[in-house]
């Protein structure tokens, strides 16, 4: 009985700490979804750049990813993979499989804001993150 009245007790102070704590920022699925109508500009407000932007290198845990953007007018018209994870018949597949469908959602919204591709996490969020960095750049 004894026992039992300390699992419980443990249990419920557990519980109670993980309520307590504060996330950084909202999980991307919990994020508020942007107003209906034109989408949000890629790039900061200025003049509407053209050209082609490379993205930093991004490494993650299976391999260095890095894209160039191309803008015309502000608008992404291309985004090209110069580098995905490589060096294993898994991590290749995975890229190959991933990179062609974040850059037609990309494409498709207009925004680095889009939903990761599921097995692909972490190439998922390198492409995105060295996306945005070209965009930066291309904004600044």
């Amino acid at each position: 009985m004894h026992r039992a009245a300390i699992a419980a007790v443990t249990t419920v102070a557990g519980v109670v700490a993980l309520l307590s704590l504060k996330p950084h920022a909202a999980p991307a699925a919990l994020a508020p979804a942007p107003p209906a109508g034109d989408p949000p500009p890629a790039v900061a407000p200025g003049p509407d750049p053209t050209g082609t932007f490379t993205g930093k290198s991004i490494d993650t845990p299976f391999g260095p990813v890095q894209v160039a953007v191309t803008l015309d007018q502000g608008k992404i018209t291309g985004v090209r993979a110069l580098r995905t994870p490589g060096g294993d018949p898994r991590s290749e597949a995975i890229a190959a499989e991933s990179v062609p469908r974040l850059t037609q959602e990309v494409l498709r919204a207009q925004s680095v804001h889009v939903d990761a591709v599921s097995g692909a996490s972490y190439t998922s969020q390198g492409y995105l993150d060295s996306l945005q960095s070209a965009l930066d750049q291309a904004g600044g």
